[in-house]
């Protein structure tokens, strides 16, 4: 059973381990958890404002992460979505439990449209966020607010 769960400090390691060997090993980037100060201060960084970061837990295993960054003027950035390989695809459905839970927080705080930004690797992601509405759109259509990565190279846009 997988339970989705908002974000505590008591879960800190356990998304570094779930999102830094994705990132390194499976996606091979070069990234470290001080490149990503988002992750040391989850907290500040994305419980703020609209925002916030949520969890799927195996028992006390971190096995996926969402988060939103509230940007302002109504809008989201949906950041650090992530899922071990093992609770990947529709047995679990966690990327899709991940996501709706998203979406439902975004729409209940107001937010009128959610962005992302993927590398061009993450073809999986490409077609995840594709059947889940999300619309491909260039980088010059990303507002101005949004926390762009040096990683990102498609982006994508959800109108709510």
């Amino acid at each position: 059973m997988i339970a989705i769960c908002t974000y505590s400090e008591r879960y800190r390691d356990g998304v570094a381990n779930l999102i830094l060997p994705i990132q390194q090993e499976e996606f091979g980037v070069p990234i470290t958890l001080q490149d990503q100060p988002d992750l040391l201060d989850i907290p500040n960084f994305y419980q703020s404002g609209h925002g916030n970061f949520w969890l799927a837990l195996a028992g006390e295993e971190v096995v996926g992460s969402i988060s939103l960054r509230d940007i302002g003027n109504g809008q989201g950035a949906l950041r650090k979505m992530f899922v071990q390989v093992p609770f990947r695809g529709r047995e679990h459905q966690v990327a899709h439990r991940l996501l709706q839970t998203l979406v439902e927080w975004s729409r209940e705080q107001g937010l009128k449209e959610i962005y992302l930004g993927t590398t061009a690797a993450f073809l999986a992601a490409h077609r995840f966020y594709e059947k889940n509405g999300f619309a491909e759109i260039t980088a010059a259509e990303l507002p101005p607010a949004f926390p762009r990565m040096k990683q990102d190279t498609r982006f994508y846009r959800l109108g709510l």
